[in-house]
């Protein structure tokens, strides 16, 4: 009876592997391998399992390694006690008998709390694969790695593989409301559905959590930072329990977004000041609270002083009192605060790109120990392109977390093929020279340049209820981009894609080299057609949609266009040097000095440092106006280019997803177009320039495109 019933459940699994593919399986499709010489080879590795589950981490090592093992090689290994089949599969965590019999202290020494070891080693003449780790997490991540080996088909003959993440929190921050809107999110509804929790789970909280442990994501921020208070009260931490005890077997932590002034909204008092002691008791009790409702809470994400969030200096306190306040109350349960250092004040006339750095170095030091700053990857807010924020490397007593956004609020939305990964390496890989050369970016949220045990690294999730999770296919490589380089900052770029291109879509060489370079080429093509040269911030009003460089007079000046490109008849570009605001002196000398000369600035930063006039000649020979034309236009043609890769790929690719990326890429081309025609019409009224005639004339007039209205933009 169990035989059949087991027949039965793979019978279901491998039927499952024939529906249309509509993207939901993400990454972990596992689909049969086709060639069958190489399938037979890998079920002679997989003829038995060892797997004393004893924790329901490795209960779900077990689930996942048994349905990869059905849907790739169509095995049904035999579940033994011990190993005694040339081929078995042992997998268990570092204290088990036959494991220690196995693996020397030696090779465990190399991999930390959440690594993971696979390694083939040999007994009585017979070869075994050892997956291990030092806790049950480890193990299940080894279990992902070891599938993702017969994904991207690997040899798995004596492998010796032992690795562990750089980061200790990583994370993924949600935007959603409990209404179940999402905050820039541009792929359905919020996938927390609040109504019927905590009584209804839906299967895709398992898929969801599946997917995050398979890059190695152990935490969620349910809520956006833009926080209602309600989710710290008694009926929100039911439903908010209900998805931990499903995480939890995936090795992912809830957070929650805790909105400062909680204590006056749902707990009855007159302040929420942080040195107040009603207030300090107020916090301790409800992190009590949390605790008995989620034991392994991790902590709170909070926005404060923000855009008209509430913070510590609504009461003439700063950072390190609001921060500390709930440090020490979540102290006593090893919780953490991520306080966002994304803090900006119209009021101040000042360069909005240096707010941040004046209000936090002069804390360095002073947070509680369970404090780590969470910074956005460049000082303004998430653009297509930004130098690194000056805030890395210039905290080193204080912990920092790199923020970047998956979903893309400022790159098109869901609709543009946005590969991200060459733009989070892009500030991964920058020198702050803050303790010499190669002292980069990475190193400091590693925590290995400052010598920092607390490190994290956080992604605004692209997450919705999508039937393919994130609305463009493609943009579930930003998902899986960024696991894989939270777990390891090291990692490139073009290999990432290709696993990424080998999981969810095929092995094929020729598909895969094409298509990367596609995937490479995307992120570039988006900088020239929306904002080349170091522009920034010139998107659509409010909800972010399309071309907007004329937008201003509004409430606030950082909120508007004009502040940020500075386009006059004499030139454009936000002069950030001595001579101008002066945020270059934010960092260190030699990244001063470079960004600082136009000798040596990197022209993809040109206009972010600089206001040049109109006829500056830039490396190409060309003006700076007929650069910019030349940049707009090369970014709609890589677009064609990359829907020419695309319909070359039509035999290779299923009928369901190569018709919406097509589809999609169509829409983009026109959008890239949009982009290009409506910002060198505007910024023509300033340099008084023809565009020159070997480029497209654009379609309309520019006050057709100053006209626009757009009504319900998703995300807004």
């Amino acid at each position: 009876m169990k035989k059949a019933f087991y027949s039965l459940i793979l019978f279901i699994s491998i039927a499952t592997q024939t529906l249309a593919e509509d993207g939901h399986r993400l990454w972990l499709r596992y689909e049969a391998v086709h060639d069958a010489k190489l399938a037979a080879a890998y079920r002679a590795y997989a003829t038995e399992l060892v797997f004393p589950t004893t924790s329901d981490i490795l209960g779900s090592a077990k689930d996942e390694l048994l349905s990869g093992l059905g849907g790739l090689l169509n095995a049904q290994p035999r579940i033994v006690s011990k190993l005694s089949s040339n081929g078995a599969i042992l997998i268990a965590s570092a204290e088990n008998p036959q494991v220690k019999s196995f693996i020397k202290p030696e090779k465990l020494s190399l991999i930390n709390e959440e690594g993971y070891i696979i390694q083939t080693v040999s007994a009585n003449q017979k070869k075994f694969t050892v997956i291990t780790g030092k806790s049950d997490k480890g193990v299940l991540y080894g279990v992902f790695a070891f599938l993702k080996l017969i994904q991207t088909q690997q040899p798995l003959s004596n492998l010796s593989i032992a690795d562990s993440p750089k980061i200790n929190v990583r994370i993924l921050n949600h935007w959603d409301n409990l209404d179940r809107t999402v905050e820039r999110g541009y792929s359905g509804f919020s996938l927390w559905d609040w109504h019927r929790l905590p009584g209804y789970l839906s299967p895709r909280y398992v898929d969801y959590a599946r997917a995050n442990a398979s890059v190695g994501i152990n935490g969620t921020v349910l809520n956006n930072v833009n926080a209602n208070a309600l989710i710290l009260t008694k009926p929100y931490l039911e439903k908010v329990a209900a998805l931990a005890n499903v995480f939890r077997k995936y090795g992912i932590k809830v957070y929650l977004t805790a909105r400062f002034s909680a204590p006056i909204e749902i707990g009855g008092l007159k302040t929420a000041d942080p040195l107040n002691e009603e207030v300090k008791a107020w916090w301790k009790t409800k992190a009590k609270e949390i605790y008995s409702y989620v034991p392994d809470f991790g902590g709170f994400l909070v926005k404060a002083n923000s855009e008209g969030q509430p913070g510590p200096q609504n009461y003439g306190r700063n950072h390190v009192d609001g921060a500390n306040l709930l440090a020490d109350a979540l102290e006593p349960f090893g919780g953490i605060v991520m306080w966002r250092a994304f803090v900006y004040d119209n009021n101040v006339p000042d360069d909005r790109a240096k707010q941040a750095y004046n209000e936090f170095t002069p804390l360095d030091g002073k947070f509680r120990k369970n404090v780590i700053i969470q910074v956005k990857n460049g000082a303004i807010d998430f653009q297509p392109r930004e130098p690194f924020h000056p805030l890395f490397g210039a905290m080193p007593q204080t912990p920092l977390m790199m923020e970047f956004q998956l979903t893309q609020e400022y790159l098109g939305f869901a609709t543009h093929l946005v590969y991200l990964a060459p733009l989070f390496k892009e500030t991964l890989d920058s020198d702050t020279y803050s303790k010499g050369k190669g002292s980069t970016v990475a190193k400091v949220i590693e925590g290995t340049l400052n010598d920092h045990k607390l490190t994290g690294m956080a992604g605004v999730a692209n997450i919705g209820n999508d039937i393919n999770w994130t609305g463009h296919p493609f943009a579930q490589a930003n998902w899986y981009a960024f696991g894989r380089l939270a777990w390891n900052p090291n990692e490139t770029s073009a290999n990432i894609a290709s696993d990424w291109l080998r999981m969810s879509f095929s092995a094929d060489k020729a598909f895969n080299d094409e298509v990367k370079a596609l995937m490479t080429l995307s992120r570039e093509a988006v900088v020239n057609y929306m904002t080349p040269l170091g522009l920034h911030h010139i998107m659509g009003w409010g909800h972010h949609y399309g071309p907007g460089p004329w937008i201003k007079d509004k409430p606030r000046a950082d909120w508007t266009s004009v502040y940020y490109h500075k386009a006059d008849e004499n030139g454009i570009g936000f002069n950030r040097t001595s001579t101008g605001s002066n945020a270059l002196a934010q960092y260190a000398p030699e990244v001063r000095e470079m960004l600082g000369s136009l000798k040596t600035c990197p022209e993809q930063y040109l206009l972010w440092f600089h206001h040049l006039p109109w006829d500056y000649k830039t490396q190409s020979g060309r003006t700076l106006w007929n650069e910019l034309c030349y940049r707009y236009n090369l970014g709609v043609n890589q677009v064609a280019e990359m829907q020419k890769t695309w319909e070359k790929q039509q035999k290779k690719v299923d009928k369901r997803r190569f018709e919406e990326v097509k589809q999609l890429l169509a829409i983009q081309h026109n959008e890239a177009k949009w982009w290009r025609d409506a910002c060198l019409l505007y910024f023509q009224t300033f340099s008084k320039k023809p565009i020159p005639a070997e480029y497209e004339k654009p379609a309309h007039t520019l006050d057709f495109y100053q006209k626009q209205e757009f009504h319900f933009v998703p995300g807004n």
